[in-house]
């Protein structure tokens, strides 16, 4: 997430009301988590376990809870808590805004697009044309959407990311400052979700197809002729490369790529990084072909034993 101008370190300071590292003038141009920082951007951690990998990254501004070691050309902002003043600068960059009509003035809804019965389009959404939004569709904040996209009937795209700090007092949730963008020719079902990114872009590439009742988490990208069916359910920060298929009732945890012209057959648990251009089965996964041949030694089993006993 990019700043509408750019700010001084002293000016983020002021913010979140923490001491600083670096000079007043150092110019920070946004916030992002640490898998899509760029050059100007803040970032926070505050583990130790992570600390090396946050001042190694793109960041050039580290929110962080201990005074450290500023690496060369970078700025330290110093926290007691820095997932709190990370919110606080979500909140003070990409505040809440209330609706007041079911569809926003300030959207943009292109030439010959159809918006159903009871579609709810927020703030600043962009609809390209010859779109079609069956009854019953939620489109929040920021959206954007391609050309010749069609989503079915109660899908909700938009919705924050699934993003929480366990502390003792319960729950504490990471707001969520991004956006979904959907390029052209997508197909959504009936009753997908598609969260925002935190900071980043949610994205689902053109000509993918979506069947009903997908889940798509936070920050996750989807690349171009996709087809996902029914009941999937994507994590955040998932990479998902071209042309790869997803059967019914596929999981995947977060954080991970599945490769060009992958195929995950259904019911699979996707539970690390797999390599395009092959079919996968079950859980934990494997190729497809050495999972059915375990599956069948399996069913051999009893007859081994009986073999054993007799003899």
């Amino acid at each position: 997430m990019k700043f509408p101008i750019p700010h001084t370190l002293k000016q983020i300071a002021s913010i979140i009301d923490s001491s600083y590292v670096g000079e007043d003038d150092f110019l920070v141009l946004g916030m992002n988590e640490i898998h899509v920082v760029t050059i100007g951007d803040i970032v926070f951690v505050d583990h130790p376990k992570y600390y090396d990998k946050a001042l190694a990254s793109k960041a050039t501004i580290v929110l962080i809870n201990k005074e450290v070691a500023c690496p060369e050309g970078k700025a330290l902002l110093i926290s007691d808590d820095p997932f709190r003043d990370f919110n606080k600068l979500t909140a003070y960059f990409k505040p809440f805004q209330k609706s007041v009509s079911i569809q926003s003035k300030t959207a943009k809804i292109g030439k010959n697009t159809i918006i159903q019965p009871n579609v709810f389009i927020g703030n600043n959404v962009i609809i390209g044309a010859n779109c079609v939004l069956h009854p019953n569709v939620t489109i929040y904040d920021n959206c954007v959407i391609g050309d010749n996209v069609t989503i079915h009937a109660g899908s909700v795209l938009g919705a924050d990311a699934f993003y929480y700090k366990n502390r003792p007092t319960g729950f504490d949730k990471l707001l969520s400052g991004g956006r979904v963008v959907i390029e052209n020719n997508v197909d959504i079902g009936a009753l997908c979700t598609i969260d925002k990114g935190v900071t980043g872009d949610t994205t689902i590439g053109e000509g993918t197809k979506l069947d009903n009742q997908v889940h798509v988490g936070h920050d996750t990208v989807i690349g171009k002729k996709c087809l996902i069916a029914s009941q999937t359910g994507i994590a955040g920060c998932v990479i998902i490369e071209d042309e790869v298929t997803l059967w019914g009732q596929v999981g995947t945890t977060s954080g991970i790529t599945i490769g060009k012209k992958a195929v995950v057959m259904g019911q699979t648990g996707v539970t690390k990084s797999i390599s395009g251009g092959k079919s996968y089965f079950g859980t934990p996964i494997e190729e497809s072909r050495e999972k059915l041949r375990q599956l069948a030694n399996v069913k051999k089993i009893p007859a081994i034993l009986q073999k054993i006993e007799n003899k």
